[in-house]
């Protein structure tokens, strides 16, 4: 096996046609991540198949073909706009003498150099270890078989089994430490709900401007560059809309097309905010050709952090670019929809602001309600959902409870323990 090196960013890119869409890649966005990554690229290799070769993915000639231009320019590295088995990327590692990294390593990468926060960098690191973790046997196939035999019989542990319980052990330990990061990330999205403060959580495609808007609305200096993944710890700030309305705006990690499991696992916690939030505000990038895939992209993670049943606004940011006027659509009911506008230069902010006002000032369920000796446990939800301003009891021994609380807030509540909403709705509404 060969020597890897330590350093170097030359890199040499390979991109195939896959007639699979479920596996197709854009070949633009992969030189953006590369980009975002510090490499430098050398040339680009395209090819086209059906179905990828099971030992190379891009067939014996076309590795041949990317060996000699490695020798050609000297590179330090080979990537591929597409996720390896662990077997093709060591065949093609010992074919082509040079380091090879797939989609998915590249994405681990770029999300290494951007973590900041203590929890980001854990997050990081679990992910590359459980990537990792099925990459083992690189390097140590000579090690693999155990030898037998007197005075041939190895250690009762290959190198590759220490590696393999090391690398358990850390993991274990990461989760842990996560574990209680996430403890007390319940504890602040515990204590906003007993502030009566509902959360909005800005969601998209890496780059569509989410940071920017972030920073329009919070007046705050996160930072926010036009690349891939500028943004990596989630930030969260309290803001004021109009008609003393107050939101925590949580700015997240963007979405990318076939974003690594792991890393969907690994930043659970961080996405959380995301699953929890009483509104999403789905920022797309308008002037992108691309947007109704990224669109859906967006949607498919949604899914996977079960945060696809929140309500959520469009925002088609960007609108500057194609000179389109700022405006607000709705649906048939008359809820805002999509909101046009650009938070680079400003237009279309005030729309927004007075729907976020308008959405919050609808959605809050305000007044008494009143509740059975036997409701206790209702009663007591509601005081730990930090939704009860005032309790009183009736003469028969009924809690009166004067309560302000969102509607999803109450839905669940009522779903939890299987009572009629109308039970939990204030006298005056019900």
């Amino acid at each position: 096996m060969f020597e890897r090196a330590e350093l170097g960013n030359r890199a040499i890119l390979v991109h195939m046609d896959i007639n699979d869409e479920s596996r197709r890649e854009d070949l633009s966005e992969f030189t953006e991540l590369v980009a975002s990554a510090g490499a430098e690229i050398l040339d680009v290799v395209t090819s086209s198949r059906y179905t990828p070769d099971p030992k190379y993915f891009i067939g014996r000639g076309k590795a041949d073909e990317i060996k000699g231009l490695i020798k050609h320019y000297d590179a330090d590295l080979v990537l591929f706009n597409h996720a390896l088995s662990p077997s093709q990327e060591r065949n093609l590692e010992a074919l082509m003498q040079c380091r090879v990294l797939d989609r998915t390593g590249l994405i681990l990468d770029i999300f290494a150099q951007r973590a900041r926060s203590f929890e980001g960098k854990l997050q990081v690191e679990l992910a590359q270890l459980k990537h990792l973790s099925t990459r083992l046997v690189r390097g140590w196939t000579h090690l693999e078989r155990q030898k037998g035999g007197i005075g041939l019989r190895g250690p009762g542990e290959t190198q590759l089994e220490t590696d393999r319980r090391l690398l358990g052990q850390r993991i274990k330990q990461i989760n842990k430490r996560l574990e209680k990061v996430r403890k007390q990330r319940e504890q602040g999205r515990q204590s906003r709900r007993k502030a009566e403060i509902p959360t909005v959580s800005l969601v998209g495609y890496t780059n569509a401007g989410k940071s920017t808007l972030f920073n329009v609305l919070t007046d705050s200096d996160v930072y926010a560059q036009d690349q891939l993944f500028a943004t990596l710890d989630p930030t969260l700030r309290k803001i004021s809309i109009g008609n003393d309305v107050n939101l925590i705006l949580a700015d997240t990690v963007g979405f990318i097309r076939h974003l690594p499991h792991d890393l969907v696992e690994a930043f659970r916690s961080t996405l959380q905010e995301t699953s929890e939030a009483h509104l999403l505000l789905h920022v797309v990038d308008a002037a992108d050709e691309n947007r109704d895939a990224q669109i859906g992209e967006v949607e498919s993670v949604l899914e996977q952090i079960q945060a696809d049943k929140i309500k959520r606004i469009q925002i088609m940011n960007k609108i500057d670019i194609n000179g389109i006027e700022p405006r607000v659509d709705y649906d048939s009911d008359g809820t805002s929809r999509r909101i046009w506008l650009s938070a680079e230069s400003g237009e279309g902010l005030d729309l927004l602001r007075e729907e976020l006002a308008s959405y919050f000032q609808q959605e809050m369920v305000v007044g008494e309600i009143e509740l059975l000796p036997a409701q206790a446990r209702v009663r007591a939800l509601l005081f730990e959902l930090g939704a009860v301003r005032h309790e009183s009891i009736d003469e028969k021994g009924h809690f009166l409870l004067d309560i302000s609380i969102s509607k999803r807030d109450l839905h669940q509540l009522a779903q939890r323990e299987q009572l009629s909403l109308d039970t939990l709705l204030p006298i005056a509404a019900a």
